[in-house]
């Protein structure tokens, strides 16, 4: 009868860290060949005006940056700009910087949590 007993209490722990397992997952590792490239689209425009605005830079950051961000396109004359953005999986992310050279609008920084494939529309203040 102890090894019934035994046999069933091996059992129920066996069944314990299998659903554990089926629940959370092995622990993922945050390491450079977990890194990836969304593309995306951004589409910038004026807020007071409407207007598309051209050669707005869109910078990224990430971790791996020496220097912090990362200049990943330029708007063309539609206000438009497709990039890749470098993100890593299982992390909140990736930063995104807008910012006229001119200085005639005010920079925008944004995280974004949605990486499909999307034009987003990003609308920058006039600097007053």
């Amino acid at each position: 009868m102890k090894w019934l007993h035994n046999l069933l209490k091996g059992a129920s722990l066996t069944t314990a860290l299998f659903i554990f397992q089926a629940c959370y997952g092995s622990p993922q590792n945050i390491m450079e060949e977990d890194r990836g490239e969304a593309p995306m689209t951004f589409v910038v425009h004026s807020r007071t005006s409407g207007s598309a605005l051209e050669g707005i830079r869109v910078l990224g950051q990430d971790r791996y940056y020496e220097n912090g961000y990362r200049e990943l396109g330029v708007t063309g004359a539609d206000g438009s700009c497709k990039v890749n953005l470098p993100y890593l999986r299982n992390v909140q992310g990736p930063y995104v910087r807008f910012e006229d050279p001119h200085g005639n609008y005010e920079v925008k920084d944004t995280v974004l949590f949605d990486l499909r494939e999307r034009a987003i529309d990003i609308k920058l203040n006039d600097m007053l």
